[in-house]
């Protein structure tokens, strides 16, 4: 018995509607489910607050079956969290792009904040490629990757 697959990544947002429109409309996330309001038992018993109000929304990540779901608590509210990316406890998630300078352009026009620009990767096993680190609207890091040859 362990682990057998993967199903989704869940990031709390101060306001999903914000994450849903960065996730969706600027990055192509394919809108799945928006719960404005999830007060359902279950759901508050595995978070551990009984009364939980919640903006649940799930998008699919392109070219995959797996799923980010987006949880903005109503009630009660929590405080924002330094997500820099040395400080333990913080995370990344990494998504494959097929021409990253062009989507980098875009992401900036649109006002992202980047912690780095597109850097070629000289060495290590994704030579070849080119990778930066952005944020999301909640200061969530994000890398974006281009790779040298196409992932299988």
């Amino acid at each position: 018995m362990g682990i057998i697959g993967a199903h989704h990544t869940s990031y709390t947002v101060a306001d999903t509607e914000r994450s849903i429109q960065f996730y969706r409309d600027l990055l192509g996330f394919e809108l799945i489910i928006d719960r404005p309001e999830v007060t359902l038992d279950y759901f508050r018993t595995i978070i551990g607050f009984p009364d939980a109000v919640v903006h649940n929304a799930v998008l699919r990540i392109p070219g995959t079956s797996h799923l980010l779901e987006l949880n903005g608590y109503k009630h009660p509210k929590g405080l924002p969290q330094d997500l820099t990316p040395n400080n333990p406890g913080s995370g990344h998630i990494c998504y494959f792009v097929d021409d990253l300078q062009p989507l980098y352009e875009k992401l900036k026009a649109a006002g992202v904040e980047f912690i780095s620009t597109p850097t070629y990767l000289d060495q290590g096993p994704n030579k070849g490629g080119w990778a930066l680190y952005m944020k999301d609207p909640d200061g969530i890091v994000i890398e974006l990757m281009q790779p040298a040859q196409k992932p299988s």
